[in-house]
């Protein structure tokens, strides 16, 4: 049938508003639906710059990875795609129901399809990947962008004890007490600076959620860890985003002198129906969230796809909105100013390290 669409007939190029000719529904899970509105995330532009690493590299293709829809009936729809299927970035698209959530009458739209996968960003991590327990601690490093704001507000939401923010961004930086933050720390140019108060505020967090991978990443893990009171207790590092690149340097000594655990949120094959089951809370929270608003190459895309991370145990994979590719570079002698650190304390047999958790 024919619809109007973002078209993106070459990676050299940015779509383009055009006819296109969308596929009818086969089978019963699919349906037609009018679109409303549609995210325009980091994923939505790394698939259509065919940067990402799940890019197939077909063309043409219509951007997109979730959105709002309106149903024959009239009802309203929050749809998350199928790989198989025409992207959202359209007039109307085919959906299939299984990977959908109603909404209820009178929801706001551009406000849901905004805020969902940002929001879900943190919820998966959350709930699926380290699935928090009340009175936890966490560190949103990158929260002072659009999921890392909606991060801190989920984290209290989903019950920690303590949230930090970082970010670079002062006049969001101040503005996140209000949404639920315990503390705060400015990410500066002066490292030295940063890793003082990071230590001052995060060193004992039991969760980290990162938006930011690179550089700032690389230098908080440290920062943490050497300021750390018992390295035998868990730090789950969950890398979602890699807005400050694509690669970090770590030293060995992370991985050997503490109990570091580097996971990452990954969109791994989805079972249909998986995102009905798992999301169905946010279907009646949507408006009032959103109104309150190793030296080698490891590439951190592998263990999102596989569901892995650096370690011999795997990890159960999880659904959750895609972030950018990362690649950890793990360093086998600690640079000079990280030589200091010191061995783990030796945990009593009434202490000892945790098991890893999958």
């Amino acid at each position: 049938m024919d619809i109007h669409a973002a078209v993106v007939s070459s990676y050299d190029t940015p779509p383009r508003y055009e006819p296109f000719d969308l596929p009818a529904p086969t089978g019963e899970d699919q349906e037609l639906v009018d679109v409303l509105a549609v995210g325009l995330h980091p994923r939505v532009r790394t698939g259509a710059s065919g940067s990402h690493y799940t890019s197939t590299g077909k063309l043409p293709l219509v951007p997109g990875v979730d959105g709002v829809g309106r149903r024959a009936d009239g009802r309203l729809v929050y749809f998350v795609t199928d790989d198989d299927l025409v992207g959202p970035m359209a007039t109307r698209t085919v959906i299939d129901s299984r990977r959908s959530v109603p909404l209820p009458d009178g929801a706001d739209v551009v406000k849901i399809a905004a805020a969902m996968n940002p929001a879900m960003s943190s919820w998966v991590a959350l709930r699926r990947r380290v699935p928090i327990e009340a009175g936890r601690s966490v560190l949103i490093l990158g929260a002072t962008g659009n999921a890392g704001q909606m991060a801190v507000q989920v984290a209290k939401r989903l019950g920690a004890g303590r949230v930090v923010g970082a970010g670079r961004d002062q006049t969001r930086l101040a503005t996140l007490a209000g949404l639920g933050a315990d503390a705060t720390v400015a990410l500066t140019d002066d490292a030295d600076a940063t890793a003082t108060a990071l230590a001052k505020e995060a060193a004992e967090v039991d969760l980290v959620i990162d938006y930011l991978w690179g550089k700032p990443a690389g230098d908080a893990i440290m920062a943490l860890l050497r300021a750390r009171a018992d390295r035998s207790r868990a730090l789950n590092w969950i890398q979602i985003g890699a807005l400050a690149g694509p690669t970090i340097e770590l030293p060995s000594v992370a991985l050997r002198s503490a109990n570091f655990r580097p996971r990452a949120t990954a969109r791994a094959p989805c079972p249909p129906g998986r995102i009905s089951r798992n999301s169905r809370p946010w279907s009646t929270r949507s408006r009032a969230a959103a109104s309150r608003s190793p030296r080698g190459r490891y590439p951190s895309s592998t263990w999102r796809a596989r569901g892995t991370r650096p370690r011999s145990t795997a990890s159960a994979p999880s659904w959750c909105p895609e972030p950018a590719p990362a690649v950890m570079r793990f360093a086998p002698e600690p640079p000079k100013e990280h030589r200091a650190m010191s061995p783990p304390q030796t945990p009593t047999s009434s202490s000892a390290a945790p098991a890893p958790q999958d």
